[in-house]
């Protein structure tokens, strides 16, 4: 697929930044209406392009539609791999969203690039607090108490840059678990404590495999590369009930489950 690189006497009148949920360049222009627009760093060919995606620039000005050339330039929204879609691609499209899916994954590896969560809205904030601030979490027939809050956890493999990843072993793209009120019950033959539900966030129906990464403490990229070593230790502890006794909560943190954030 051809690509133009973009105009140079447009250079001036643009925003260069990076997307903040897959770390690819874009160029941020104002629209007709003063409202930015990312759109992607090259011109494409506008027979690869749907009618409703063409854009071009006339006097740094952002423009619907395409201005009668054989290019235009297309909104990053339309290639970003993070995002699906708005509307069936062809071929070459997809193909350049997958190539800008790779040149993610190998900023993320490298500690180039972090995504952006998401803001949270009223009621996931309201969610937020009463979750645990250490939570226990089952998982490969055992319980194991973090050492921060559930989305919080981050992978402990080291990069290429001898860093520590970024990333968080829930996001949105992961397999979840979900809050379960189960028996405390006695812990390595201690003696038996009264009969009391807490919150666990249980991953015990997960494959294999996913426990494990979570044991371990990995993100997705890692889990899938043994061969990288460890810059930290994995923060989880065999969960006591006599010795956590601070961290039994008797009420779910919320009723219905909530949508992972983004590391």
């Amino acid at each position: 697929m051809t690509i133009l690189p973009p105009d140079p006497d447009l250079t001036a009148l643009r925003q260069n930044g990076r997307c903040r949920l897959c770390g690819n360049r874009v160029d941020v222009y104002q629209r007709t209406d003063r409202r930015p627009i990312a759109l992607h760093p090259a011109e494409l060919v506008v027979a690869h392009i749907p009618a409703p995606c063409r854009w071009h620039l006339s006097c740094g000005i952002a423009h619907p539609h395409g201005d009668g050339s054989a290019w235009c330039r297309v909104p990053h929204a339309v290639l970003c791999p993070h995002r699906t879609a708005p509307t069936p691609l062809s071929p070459p499209i997809e193909e350049l969203r997958r190539q800008l899916a790779v040149r993610s994954r190998r900023l993320l590896d490298t500690g180039v690039f972090s995504p952006l969560a998401p803001p949270l809205s009223a009621c996931e904030r309201s969610t937020e607090s009463r979750r645990p601030a250490l939570p226990v979490v089952q998982l490969l027939l055992g319980r194991y108490l973090a050492d921060q809050p559930l989305e919080d956890i981050r992978c402990v493999a080291q990069t290429r840059q001898r860093r520590r990843c970024t990333q968080r072993l829930l996001t949105s793209r992961t397999a979840a678990g979900r809050w379960r009120l189960l028996p405390t019950g006695p812990q390595r033959g201690q003696l038996a404590l009264p009969a009391v539900l807490m919150a666990v966030y249980d991953l015990s129906r997960l494959p294999y495999a996913e426990q494990l990464r979570w044991r371990t403490q990995r993100c997705t990229l890692h889990a899938a590369a043994p061969g990288a070593a460890d810059l930290a230790l994995a923060g989880w502890q065999v969960f006591d009930p006599l010795l956590h006794a601070e961290h039994i909560h008797t009420r779910l943190p919320h009723v219905a489950a909530s949508r992972p954030r983004e590391a």
